[in-house]
């Protein structure tokens, strides 16, 4: 695990009610977690990597190793 996909679950078990540790090699969608809590999700990790996520960008990624990937590049 990369250390943006080990804050990516820290900031989950901070701010989704999982229960359970996210799963990374899923979409947010597919771990249980209503459309308004992910969009919340994904505003909250830009805001604690300091970068803006554009929503198309979110619509692209099929799990959120995804959303480290993009985090990782630079690319907010």
């Amino acid at each position: 695990m990369t250390a943006t996909e080990a804050r990516i679950q820290e900031l989950a078990r901070q701010h989704l009610d999982l229960g359970r540790d996210l799963d990374l090699d899923t979409g947010l969608l597919s771990s249980d977690i209503s459309s308004l809590d992910a969009v919340a999700f994904v505003k909250k990790v830009g805001v604690a990597f300091g970068v803006e996520i554009p929503p198309e960008e979110v619509a692209n990624w099929k799990n959120m190793r995804n959303l480290a990937a993009f985090l990782d590049s630079g690319s907010g």
